[in-house]
């Protein structure tokens, strides 16, 4: 009850419990499909000798229990659970390859005893394990984890590398903390009743390409982007409640809105958030955001923060986060949530396009290099391993994982390019543990569960084909943005690329800058010993003068971590 109790904002509409011997699911529910009572969870068949947890939605699920139901199940609920639990009875370890969607599953064995843990594709579900003294524990969210006790909570030292260095990216199966672990993306692992464990990797992406793939013409591949991403933004609306949209005004939530539109759907709630200018630069994009809102008809609300109401939303957002996250834009993602949450209970949003279709600035720079690994690290690492031994503590001064990491990464078959390699990377591991686990973190604080088209894995595998000089074409992402220029305004398309700007979080000074300092110079900061002394006094005497290659804070990073840590007991 103290994990599920901890996790009340990702379901706060039901919650249940079901002991069987050794054996223990705990689930709080979300209504969007089956609003019934009949779809509640844990889920137990009788019939089957099966209980079920399940976090997630499966949009094949209609098409799915048709098949089932051929075969001769009977169903008692309307729901996406039930098909997860006689799939399991059909297909067994076929079950996962035959789901389209996003989940965390649990499957317990009566007859067998065993557990099962499957994670969707893309890893936009999570899930965390602890295991020791003869147990399993399982849970969406890492603070439910340390709960229930008995973790081992000193930091990882490779964990703690690759939050330093890979830009708070810390890759399955590894956490910031020694106790816990995650289930890699597009794994299915079995626990025996006598503790042996085997798992299979279901699904994995290919950048290899055929002879047909390479001679086919760039309008070929936008017109069959576009009939892909059409089915992939048609799937998310599966929902017994409304769909809306986050909407930020780029290429990638406008053409999200525009498909829409072009499916028929001509009630569309779109939501887009601003925050004060600071340093110079702009703190929102309304300008473009509104564009698309006219253009399509969208009823369209637009949140502005003041900072001192960002200020007071940061505990929250911090207390969200399963793992510490240092984008700026957690915070924007936290309170946009919460606005969304009075009017809808689903959204779509476009993360996952810039991985997949090769939007960032350092795609080009790998592309081009002699060096892929190095470039890659050199654009996208906060900073090289000279300055991370120079940064931490002599406790934490290991080995440059993060740099041996990615390039183990880059040298796995089935990625021939360099700018495969690095898409490959971003799609599969930076994707994972910094983007679509920060919507999912934020998002879920307020009970608002966030769907994203673009990693759909029909769209990702059809993407993985198009050659590197289409995706690389027009600054970045040339085909999606070549189909944008169809179907949204060209102003959208044709402007420098944005994010979610958050100002008051890149160049920290007043009330910010105070939590910072309070934080790193606390008892439990210098207890914990992971900073050196000097490279601390360095970052508060300049604070704006210590900024990352991707443009963030070093001190914002190296204080989201402490207060993250003291935030849950750690």
């Amino acid at each position: 009850m103290a994990m599920t109790g901890c996790m009340t904002a990702r379901g706060p509409d039901g919650d249940g419990v079901v002991a069987r011997g050794r054996v223990a699911f705990g689930h709080r529910r979300l209504k969007i499909i089956d609003l019934s009572e009949k779809a509640e969870q844990p889920m137990v068949d009788p019939a089957l000798g099966l209980t079920i947890v399940f976090n997630g939605c499966i949009y094949n699920y209609k098409e799915l229990r048709t098949e089932l139901e051929a075969k001769g199940f009977v169903f008692f609920s309307d729901g996406d659970t039930e098909v997860i639990s006689k799939g399991w009875r059909a297909w067994g370890t076929e079950l996962p390859k035959k789901l389209f969607g996003m989940f965390a599953i649990a499957i317990h064995e009566r007859d067998t005893g065993r557990v099962i843990l499957i994670r969707d594709r893309l890893g936009i579900k999570p899930l965390y394990l602890s295991e020791g003294a003869g147990r399993l524990r399982f849970a969406s969210s890492l603070p439910a984890l340390l709960r229930a006790g008995g973790v081992d909570t000193s930091i990882d030292p490779v964990g703690l590398n690759a939050y330093m260095t890979f830009h708070s990216v810390v890759p399955a199966p590894r956490t910031i903390l020694s106790g816990v672990r995650k289930l890699p993306p597009a794994t299915l692992r079995i626990y025996e009743p006598d503790g042996r464990t085997k798992e299979e990797v279901y699904w994995t992406v290919s950048y290899e390409r055929s002879a047909a793939d390479v001679a086919r013409s760039f309008d070929e591949w936008r017109e069959m982007v576009h009939g892909s991403l059409r089915t992939a933004v048609a799937r998310r609306m599966v929902a017994d409640v409304p769909v809306g949209v986050l909407l930020s005004g780029g290429v990638d939530s406008s053409l999200v809105v525009a498909l829409l539109a072009e499916l028929g759907h001509n009630h569309i709630e779109t939501f887009s958030i601003g925050f004060e200018a600071r340093g110079g630069e702009e703190g929102d994009e309304f300008k473009y955001s509104d564009l698309i809102a006219e253009r399509f008809g969208t009823t369209h609300h637009k949140i502005s923060i003041e900072e001192s109401r960002m200020l007071d939303a940061l505990p929250g957002a911090i207390d969200a986060m399963s793992e510490p996250m240092v984008s700026h834009d957690c915070v924007a993602f936290y309170l946009l949530s919460e606005e969304v949450r009075k009017h809808l209970t689903v959204v779509q949003s476009g993360q996952g396009a810039d991985e997949i279709f090769a939007g960032y600035h350092w795609y080009p720079k790998v592309a081009a290099a002699n060096d892929p690994a190095g470039a890659y690290a050199k654009a996208f690492f906060d900073r090289d391993h000279g300055r991370f031994l120079a940064h931490v503590t002599e406790e934490y001064a290991g080995a440059d994982h993060a740099r041996a990491f990615v390039e183990e990464h880059f040298d796995m078959p089935g990625a021939p390019d360099a700018i495969d390699k690095a898409l490959r990377l971003d799609s599969t591991v930076m994707l994972v543990d910094d983007p679509v686990k920060r919507v999912d973190n934020m998002t879920m604080a307020h009970s608002l569960e966030a769907r994203v088209p673009f990693l759909d894995h029909e769209l990702v595998e059809l993407a993985a084909r198009i050659p590197g000089e289409h995706k690389l074409a027009d600054g970045g992402k040339g085909v999606l943005k070549d189909l944008a220029r169809q179907v949204v305004p060209r102003e959208v398309v044709d402007r420098p690329k944005g994010y979610f700007p958050v100002p008051g979080l890149k160049y920290l000074e007043g009330k910010t800058l105070e939590m910072v300092r309070d934080a790193l110079s606390s008892e439990a900061a210098r207890s914990r010993g992971l900073f050196r002394p000097d490279y601390l006094a360095a970052l508060f005497a300049d604070p704006k003068g210590h900024i990352t290659p991707l443009k963030g804070s070093e001190l914002w990073q190296c204080a989201l971590l402490e207060v993250w840590l003291q935030t849950h007991g750690v």
